[in-house]
């Protein structure tokens, strides 16, 4: 029930996903509940099942469009990252992007002379116990919203997380996002 959450209702957070489907089944959250992994799977065949073909050309035109902001902000060291990467991207997904560099503050600027209009907000991440705040802004680009998380080179060395003692989050580079596109890979 939470795949189908996910699937339907646009939400990307598994763990909202899974307090959600408890809820509406009636259980306790505080139960054993299927980890990302499982839900991820389940995931891939509902899109199997239900979005034979929307969901392969969508998830190709979201990593094109990725790819092409991960060009244009090369100079930051981009990696994208969560569903679009993993394939399991919906129909509301959204465009994460991981920045790294220690040239921050050059950020803003630069998306300022590049006409970008954008949000600013915040993602919180872990590295082990050590949580690490970053900064983000949020852009548009074709009716999608790309978020890109500024972080330093030294968080590029360490396994990031979305909570304490969570799976590490996988990221790629420019070039993988490119085989991908050029596999259509969907999962």
């Amino acid at each position: 029930m939470a795949a189908r959450l996910m699937a339907e209702d646009g939400i990307e957070d598994y763990a909202l996903a899974k307090r959600k489907a408890a809820r509406a089944a009636g259980i306790p959250e505080t139960r054993a509940l299927p980890d990302n992994a499982e839900i991820d799977a389940a995931l891939a065949e509902y899109r199997t099942i239900f979005e034979t073909t929307a969901h392969p050309a969508r998830l190709q035109r979201l990593r094109e469009i990725a790819l092409e902001a991960m060009r244009a902000l090369g100079d930051f060291n981009p990696h994208l990252t969560g569903a679009v990467l993993k394939g399991t991207a919906g129909r509301f997904a959204n465009i994460h992007l991981h920045l790294f560099t220690d040239r921050g503050k050059a950020l803003e600027p630069f998306l300022l002379d590049q006409g970008m209009t954008y949000r600013p907000g915040s993602a919180r991440f872990y590295a082990g116990d050590r949580e690490v705040v970053a900064p983000t802004f949020t852009l548009e680009r074709d009716g999608v919203e790309i978020q890109l998380a500024l972080l330093t080179v030294a968080d590029q060395r360490t396994s990031l997380t979305t909570h304490p003692g969570g799976t590490p989050l996988e990221r790629v580079r420019a070039d993988a996002v490119a085989a991908l596109i050029a596999a259509g890979a969907t999962f």
